[in-house]
């Protein structure tokens, strides 16, 4: 057998903790993979930002991408990587530049997901521009915003359609408060949605490759608590509901890592903002699940990255179209779609694979976890992010989260796919 090398590159930006973990417990493994007559080993290397030709040679095998969301050069260096070199990268990066939530809320709709009762407003104002005054006084027509929020129904939420981080989104329990509001959105493009109200759970169902984590989340905590440390607070039924929505929400978009928000109400699961590729990976806000990330991370990029996993740039939609027929239930639906998911995402390959070649990632990773590297990787974030006089007290609290999973989670106790 010959040796020959997966290079993975890491497309990063503000990244401090999560690479650092991810490089040295790869090290670590040391991994020499047989596969198709070959030892597979593993280099990892940072993209860096710089002029490039067209068609250029690419040296990578598969890039973890977490910058071309908001960055275009290198959003459009993977674009061309991908379609001259077949280039794998976590997501799918036309995907990511046109699948705002409006498009997402649509194709789950069609799909026969509980999506809240939602309706796209104009902007409030514009930039001004000669075409564009024509365009208003020809067809634009005034509409009273209260009197549409009367439509989708009191409380709700005004939030831009693109998403971002919860920016310009506010909450109307009454006409007279969304048309203050509205007044104030500027030029956003705006969605109402109708609040969720009564419900007694908030997930966050976060999904890479066919793995998932369901956690329960309280978007009123401050940053570093919102992800709660909470245990067994859905029933096995209702986690393999959110493990198939998530899943089918990314396979669907194409999306390797993504996280699904979704509220439960009356016994239903309801998804309201699913479009979030490339969630947060930072240790000051995941903590206690950070761990978990981290493994997930590595597992999928080795799978991906040994076995050549082909890049799916057309998104063929039809077949989950095709298995959500007439008659069915939400959870019928939700079983379909989530199986399709698990196919295209080779979740029983995937799982063989780690069997066979990452059994040792878990006890790796409870070592380091628990060493001086994982604490410092730990306080260069904290320090990136937190005044001097609270570095030692944030970093203290997020290790000893983590010390904590490591004494709940100990190696090889949690199932590779568990949601």
């Amino acid at each position: 057998m010959s040796e020959v090398t997966r290079r993975i590159g890491l497309s990063l930006g503000a990244d401090l903790c999560w690479p650092i973990a991810y490089r040295e417990i790869l090290q670590r493994l040391n991994l020499c993979i047989p596969w198709d007559g070959d030892h597979v080993r593993f280099e990892v290397e940072d993209l860096t930002i710089e002029p490039f030709a067209l068609g250029q040679p690419n040296r990578f095998d598969l890039v973890v991408d977490r910058l071309t969301h908001w960055y275009h050069p290198t959003r459009e260096w993977i674009k061309q990587a991908v379609i001259m070199d077949g280039l794998y990268v976590f997501n799918n990066p036309w995907s990511v530049q046109s699948m705002e939530k409006q498009t997402t809320y649509c194709a789950m709709m069609r799909l026969g997901l509980p999506i809240p009762p939602t309706w796209l407003v104009p902007p409030k104002a514009y930039e001004p521009s000669d075409d564009l005054a024509v365009t208003l006084e020809r067809y634009a027509r005034l509409f009273d915003i209260g009197a549409v929020g009367e439509q989708v129904g009191f409380p709700l939420y005004m939030k831009p359609y693109d998403g971002g981080g919860w920016r310009g989104v506010s909450r109307a329990e009454n006409a007279e408060a969304l048309r203050a509001a509205y007044e104030e959105s500027g030029k956003f493009v705006m969605h109402l949605q109708k609040s969720v109200e009564g419900h007694d759970r908030f997930v966050r169902c976060v999904g890479l490759g066919p793995q998932t984590r369901a956690v329960l989340y309280d978007p009123g905590a401050p940053l570093h608590d919102r992800y709660t440390m909470d245990r067994d607070f859905v029933s096995p039924a209702e986690a393999q509901t959110l493990r198939d929505m998530t899943l089918t929400i990314n396979a669907f978009f194409g999306w390797d890592f993504n996280s699904c928000e979704a509220l439960r109400s009356e016994g239903r699961w309801v998804p309201i903002d699913f479009a979030n590729p490339c969630p947060d990976s930072q240790v000051t806000s995941l903590h206690y699940h950070f761990p978990w990330l981290i493994k997930a991370n590595i597992r999928w990029s080795i799978f991906c990255a040994t076995t050549k996993r082909a890049m799916r740039v057309n998104l063929d939609w039809q077949p989950f179209f095709d298995a959500c027929q007439p008659g069915m239930t939400v959870e019928e639906r939700i079983r379909a779609c989530g199986a399709i998911a698990k196919e295209r995402l080779e979740a029983e390959r995937f799982n063989e694979f780690c069997h066979t070649h990452l059994e040792h990632l878990d006890d790796v990773a409870h070592e380091f976890f628990g060493g001086v590297s994982a604490r410092e990787a730990v306080r260069k974030k904290v320090a990136s992010l937190y005044p001097e006089h609270e570095i030692e007290e944030f970093t203290n609290l997020f290790v000893e989260r983590i010390e904590r999973v490591r004494a709940e989670e100990p190696p090889h106790s949690v199932s590779i796919l568990a949601s």
